[in-house]
């Protein structure tokens, strides 16, 4: 039996919004950033891991030059998602994103769901990518080491984590710590607790340099495209999943990783000076922009270097490496890596101390996530452990096998929304709507299907530990959640 909560005059408390500081006296979250702060946020966490080391590894393994397609059809899926963030990030100004949107639609056991998906979306997603900041940012130093005839690079023991999954089992690398990743996760979490001001100021610059090195890249590489290398566009089908129109859409469960961010902006939406306008923008702004660039990379980079070589940990600098006047261009192409990953756990962790805070306004985890900074005004306490919790995985585990699990959650929850607005377009029809999705009826299931589409591809492949997972779920949720929520009748 779902439980929602609501009472009194006041429209979005009658909608289910999720408890968000409104009590009286209660520290709430500073509200500072802008329309063109919020879609810097969106870029942030999108471009980084899909344009530097997914979009390769897809096009090896799945899609071919056809990646660029996998991109328009997960590109698509997110635009009907954030359509639907949109209507309610501008209705619901709160912190949670999905989460909240679920508490305020669907009840609170399809909120927790939601939630614990979004960890995967969040957490996770913040040490995978640490994970990917070490290895460049060691490529990094070693390639100033060649230029002033020393190495600089770190043992290999202490850019390495010590366990690594083999057939489903964890087994020794001889590594003893990814040094690189923890320091990453640190710095960025001192960052968070600092201020959402400072993060965003942060991540406007991270987020210009990236995209300079991207321009640069397409400009100076575009002159070396061989149309050649894009026969066959779709390559022939060699197995499930491996090329063929089949591939073309498992390399978009692969890809929909790099999209993970977009939805991170609603996370913010209480600390959005003009949530009614700057949402919308900020999110539909940031995907449309973002879109586009993946497309465009993808092109040149199965363009300049066949497709099956492409599969690599660094595919960009691997396809500057075969030209001898581009290999300049790798030094400012690991760079602008490093920026962009360091942007994309910058908005990670703003979205999961965001998500916490306000599942733990609802009751339905501790108290101490819900605790606001008395200075900087932001979720200190719950950034301190998403950092600490971050930092150990990723200096321990090699998570980068956990980039379908967390392509899975954000699946689920991006269908969950989806649902929620044809939900509260029937149960609340009255409220104040400053943004609508267009064609609701038509919108709103076509996101999600696709969004189910393609969690049901990357499930087959990944079922084990997906259920798992979920299970772990539902148990804290019955044992803890339920008998502390807010929603509990207190005796």
């Amino acid at each position: 039996m779902f439980r929602t909560k609501g009472a009194g005059n006041d429209p979005h408390v009658d909608a289910g919004e999720p408890a968000d500081s409104a009590q009286p006296g209660a520290q709430t979250l500073k509200r500072a950033l802008t329309a063109r702060q919020l879609v810097l946020l969106g870029i942030g966490a999108v471009i980084g891991a899909g344009i530097f080391v997914m979009t390769g590894q897809a096009a090896a393994n799945h899609a071919g030059p056809a990646i660029t397609l996998s991109f328009v059809i997960a590109g698509l899926a997110c635009a009907l998602a954030g359509l639907c963030y949109a209507e309610f990030s501008s209705m619901l100004p709160v912190s949670g994103s999905a989460y909240s949107y679920a508490y305020a639609t669907l009840g609170e056991l399809v909120a927790w769901f939601i939630g614990w998906m979004l960890v995967l979306e969040y957490l996770v997603a913040v040490a995978t990518v640490a994970v990917g900041w070490g290895g460049y940012f060691n490529g990094l130093l070693e390639s100033i080491g060649g230029f002033l005839g020393t190495s600089l690079a770190l043992p290999e023991a202490l850019a390495t984590a010590p366990l690594r999954f083999s057939d489903h089992s964890l087994v020794p690398t001889g590594g003893l710590i990814n040094v690189p990743a923890i320091i990453i996760v640190v710095a960025i979490a001192a960052l968070c607790y600092r201020g959402i001001s400072q993060s965003a100021a942060v991540n406007s610059v991270i987020v210009a340099i990236k995209l300079t090195v991207i321009f640069l890249f397409v400009v100076f590489a575009i002159r070396h495209v061989n149309p050649e290398n894009w026969q066959p566009f779709i390559p022939p089908a060699e197995g499930p999943g491996k090329y063929g129109m089949d591939g073309v859409i498992r390399g978009a469960t692969v890809v929909f990783f790099a999209y993970i961010g977009f939805d991170a902006v609603s996370t913010a939406a209480s600390e959005a000076k003009n949530p009614q306008r700057d949402m919308p923008i900020g999110i539909l702004g940031s995907l449309v922009l973002c879109t586009l660039v993946y497309i465009i990379v993808s092109g040149v980079l199965t363009g300049i270097m066949p497709y099956h070589l492409l599969g690599t940990a660094k595919p960009v600098a691997t396809a500057l490496e075969a030209y001898p006047d581009l290999t300049w261009l790798k030094l400012f192409v690991e760079i602008g890596a490093i920026a962009g990953l360091s942007s994309v756990i910058l908005v990670m962790m703003i979205g999961q101390t965001r998500v916490f805070y306000a599942m733990s306004r609802d009751g339905l985890i501790g108290k101490f996530f819900g605790r606001v900074h008395p200075r900087f005004q932001t979720p200190y306490l719950g950034t301190i452990f998403v950092g600490a919790v971050a930092a150990l995985l990723a200096g321990l585990l090699p998570l980068d096998v956990l980039g379908d699990l967390v392509s899975m959650g954000t699946l689920l929850a991006f269908a969950t929304v989806c649902i929620g607005v044809l939900v509260l377009r029937y149960t609340k029809p009255d409220l104040p709507r400053p943004f609508r999705v267009p064609f609701a009826w038509l919108t709103c299931p076509a996101g999600a299907l696709a969004c189910l589409y393609l969690f049901f591809r990357a499930f087959l492949d990944n079922w084990l530990w997906m259920s798992v997972w979920i299970i772990v779920g539902f148990i804290i949720y019955f044992v803890y959640s339920r008998h502390h929520s807010v929603l509990e009748p207190k005796k």
